[in-house]
């Protein structure tokens, strides 16, 4: 009879955490573009039908509005990439590291030392910087690599987003590893404004990212980093100690990332940039077709 009421106990005791745990309102943040609000929506779904409860905080604003809303406990977790980590976030100058595990081990560390906060598995998308160009620009100045263009740069205007002026990996970069140095820097807080200057021929030059649906659909040409300028950008969530230390939140947030890779990310993408369909519309059919939620 003693021995009954322990197993009872125990099991009230495994009962009551899993309740509590399953009871913990999980606060997602995003960044401010397509594909941020889409990786948000599914974890939050994920999570939601895993029994946890979600507060989305979508659209919070650039690389540096979320980290400091993670930091503050603002949010809990939100999707980021390796890259931006070790560029924007450790601001690591002259890293040349091209090692996916290398730079997300360097990033990790860094992240649980400064800010008590880590980096879960990475998904399968590598959403680096593409450098792109119209069909047309790249037979005219024969480009196929950064090095081609930065022969001729100075003919040539660069259109790019706000974080693009600062960070190492970008015109700074790109004129230190390339001698790059354009005719004019024209600024774009908006991604789809970029694409939409390049056709309209405002622009020669666009930075955009590997998972861009335009960059097919377009035909443009996406220059080769051919001295490895870039570091690799894998997303991942980067998340705060209480949601790394539970077991079953990391569980279901890898089981999407495994289910992530750039063609995927780039049609689910286009689903909210051409169909118009709302991110978390694209998120829960995406989910449902691969058996992540019922």
């Amino acid at each position: 009879m003693r021995l009954l009421k322990t197993v009872i106990a125990a099991a009230a005791v495994l009962a009551t955490g899993l309740s509590a745990a399953s009871a913990q309102t999980i606060k997602i943040g995003s960044k401010n573009f397509t594909e941020q609000f889409v990786v948000a929506e599914l974890y939050g779904a994920a999570l939601e039908a895993a029994g946890f409860k979600v507060e989305r905080k979508i659209n919070l604003g650039g690389t540096l509005v979320a980290h400091e809303a993670l930091k503050s406990g603002a949010i809990d977790l939100y999707p980021e990439y390796t890259g931006t980590g070790l560029n924007a976030v450790m601001k690591a100058q002259g890293v040349t590291e091209t090692d996916p595990e290398k730079v997300r081990g360097m990033v990790k560390a860094f992240y649980e030392k400064e800010f008590n906060l880590t980096w879960l598995k990475p998904s399968g998308i590598n959403n680096g910087y593409a450098i792109v160009v119209r069909p047309e620009t790249a037979k005219e100045f024969n480009l196929k690599t950064l090095s081609d263009l930065g022969k001729v740069s100075s003919k040539l205007r660069l259109g790019a987003g706000t974080e693009f002026v600062d960070r190492r990996d970008g015109i700074a970069g790109l004129k230190e590893v390339y001698g790059a140095q354009f005719a004019e820097f024209k600024q774009f807080a908006a991604l789809r404004l970029r694409y939409e200057a390049l056709n309209q021929k405002q622009i020669e030059v666009a930075n955009g990212f590997s998972t861009d649906w335009q960059i097919a659909a377009e035909k443009f040409v996406a220059l080769d980093d051919d001295k490895s300028l870039f570091p690799p950008y894998f997303l991942a969530p980067v998340v705060r100690p209480e949601i790394a230390a539970n077991e079953k939140i990391v569980a279901v947030l890898e089981k999407v990332g495994a289910a992530l890779d750039n063609p995927t990310m780039q049609e689910l993408n286009r689903q909210v940039e051409v169909d118009k369909k709302e991110p978390r519309t694209v998120a829960a059919a995406f989910l449902k077709a691969k058996g992540l939620v019922n």
